[in-house]
């Protein structure tokens, strides 16, 4: 399981990207709850308009072209949010912890990775996948991250800036969360950890903690 500071960068990585992490534990992740429908609304029509970040989206397609991605036809997850709000599209929704989570990642144009902290094995590092490694993904055949930035455990990749794998995915059984935002460096760090903390504000809202539950 993930502990508070379990994300380890390899020296191979370490100058594409600059990751922040975070663990919450005890979480109710449910499929609603209320109020998140109108933030969620809100947000969606801020970020139709909203070309504020537009220096951030440029720099996290960097970060996808130091790797060999063309960033246009392997989108990023957040610049994928943004297009689809501007299309008109609401924020997709599945539970409370990922609507968050696409919320944060939409409002910051950063990609985010969330996953059940009980399903990772051992120890985390981000780096570049090897050749022939690849994953079932959520709603996807397989992701395939040879070459590509990728956060792995003892059990092998689970999660890129693109596409999580089905095994470390957030359901409404999840109690304990691991969330992984993938910053480029010359993102500055005020950012990323405004951020975090908003990011952790709204988990802690609209997702537990379990024990306050009637």
């Amino acid at each position: 399981m993930a502990g508070e500071n379990a994300l380890t960068v390899a020296p191979e990585t370490a100058t594409i990207v600059r990751p922040a992490s975070f663990v919450l534990a005890d979480v109710a992740v449910r499929s609603d709850v209320a109020g998140l429908d109108e933030a969620l609304r809100l947000a969606a029509e801020r970020g139709r308009g909203s070309t504020d970040l537009a220096d951030i989206t440029a720099a996290v397609r960097s970060m996808y072209k130091a790797v060999g991605l063309d960033p246009t036809k392997v989108r990023p997850s957040s610049e994928a949010l943004v297009r689809r709000v501007r299309r008109g599209e609401p924020l997709p929704r599945i539970n409370t912890a990922v609507d968050v989570v696409n919320w944060c990642s939409m409002e910051s144009q950063l990609p985010f990775g969330l996953y059940d902290a009980t399903r990772i094995e051992g120890e985390i590092v981000l780096r570049l996948g090897r050749d022939g490694e690849a994953y079932p993904g959520i709603r996807k055949d397989v992701v395939h991250v040879a070459g590509r930035l990728t956060v792995a455990d003892d059990a092998g990749p689970f999660g890129n800036p693109t596409s999580d794998s089905a095994r470390t995915m957030v359901t409404c059984a999840t109690t304990c969360l691991f969330v992984v935002i993938y910053a480029p460096p010359t993102v500055p760090v005020a950012h990323v950890d405004r951020v975090v903390a908003t990011t952790r504000e709204r988990l802690q809202c609209y997702c537990g903690p379990r024990t306050l539950e009637g």
